[in-house]
Order: C-alpha cells, then sequence, then structure tokens
C-alpha cells in the first residue's frame, strides 16, 4: 500500500516563490499557474464594481489574493472574496493566538473563483472549491466562466451553497448581500479592442 501524504497549510509556507497558486484542501495540494490576461481581465472588472460599490455604501471589503486559513488541511486564495465590515474583525482572528493577524481564518461573505481552462482547474473551482466554500459557510460564490460567458451564482440555503442562478451576457449580476450591488455580466466580459475575437 503507497501512503498518501497529507498536506497542510503550514506546509504551504515552504513552497517556492515560483508565481504559481499553492493551496490545501482536504489535505491535498493544488497548484495553479499565473492567471491569463482575459482571465485577471474579468475579475478585474469585478473587483473594481465591488470597489465602486463599497466607496459608495461602506458595507464590506473586497479584496483579491488573499488567503483563507479555515483549517489545519485547508488554505485556499480565492480569485477575489468580500467580508462585510461587521465580520471583518471576527474572521481576521487566529483561533490558535486569540490575536488578529491579517489573514482569514473563517469564512468571507462572499468567494469568487475566474474558471481557468483545463478540466482539473474546472473540477477545483466547480466542485473541490464548492464543498469546501460550501462546508465552511460561505454564504455566496460566484463562478465566472470566460468560454461561455457566463456567472453562476450560489447562495446559501440553509446548510449548503444550491445554484440560484445562472446569468449570461444580457443579465445583471446583483446580490441580497450587496445591496444596490448591481454588474451588468457584459461589463465582466469587456475586452480591449485589440483582443476582441
Amino acid at each position: 500500500m503507497i501512503a498518501v501524504r497529507e498536506f497542510t497549510v503550514a506546509d504551504l509556507e515552504h513552497m517556492p516563490d515560483d508565481g504559481n497558486r499553492y493551496e490545501v484542501i482536504d489535505g491535498e495540494l493544488y497548484v495553479t499557474t499565473a492567471p491569463h490576461f482575459e482571465h485577471q481581465a474579468a475579475l478585474d472588472q469585478i473587483t473594481f464594481a465591488l470597489h465602486d460599490w463599497h466607496h459608495a455604501t461602506g458595507l464590506g471589503w473586497a479584496v483579491s489574493g488573499i488567503g483563507v486559513i479555515f483549517a489545519r488541511n485547508a488554505g485556499v486564495v480565492p480569485d477575489l472574496l468580500w467580508v462585510s465590515d461587521e465580520r471583518l474583525a471576527v474572521v481576521t482572528i487566529n483561533p490558535e493566538t486569540g490575536k488578529q493577524d491579517g489573514k482569514l481564518h473563517a469564512a468571507p461573505d462572499l468567494a469568487v473563483e475566474v474558471v481557468s481552462p483545463g478540466w482539473e482547474n474546472e473540477e477545483r473551482d466547480r466542485e473541490v472549491k464548492l464543498s469546501l466554500y460550501s462546508r465552511r459557510g460561505v454564504r455566496e460564490y460566484w463562478i465566472v466562466d470566460r468560454a461561455p460567458r457566463s456567472v453562476e451564482v450560489y447562495r446559501r440555503r440553509e446548510a449548503a451553497l444550491e445554484l440560484a442562478a445562472t446569468l449570461t451576457v444580457g443579465d445583471t449580476l446583483t446580490s441580497p448581500l450587496l445591496p444596490s450591488f448591481a454588474l451588468p455580466v457584459e461589463q465582466i466580459f469587456r475586452l480591449p479592442g485589440a483582443l476582441m475575437p
């Protein structure tokens, strides 16, 4: 029998600084390469819209590239997350020290992932991370897919995240978590003229 090594969040501290993203989900190591231009452009459109909304409302913070430590064997870096002001001080407390350490140690209100090409990336975002976010209490999860130009919106219903809507160009992305926030899906996938098909 071959022993399978279980990775921990502590192992992530020893990963090379090579531009890849390293995550541990249920003890398994996931490695993602640096994002594609269109991936980052879609993510930036959502980030800019959430930042504008935050400056208008002051209701929470959208941050990209920050890790969330759910457990010893579960640490991920969502493409983007949003935490309400009322929860921010609580989710940044390290349960081991009882002090804030600048990392998230509990579920953000909203997690956003932009799917990268390849079945491994699809599986990670649509199955593995959906399961993790559902179990750990994320209230809403957006899966942004550049190929069909769609956004799948999962919302917490009782104890699990469930698909609430699949939005496409012509629809507007809104959320009960974000009063008055509205982002046309078409804007998410807008590209510079030089990159338009």
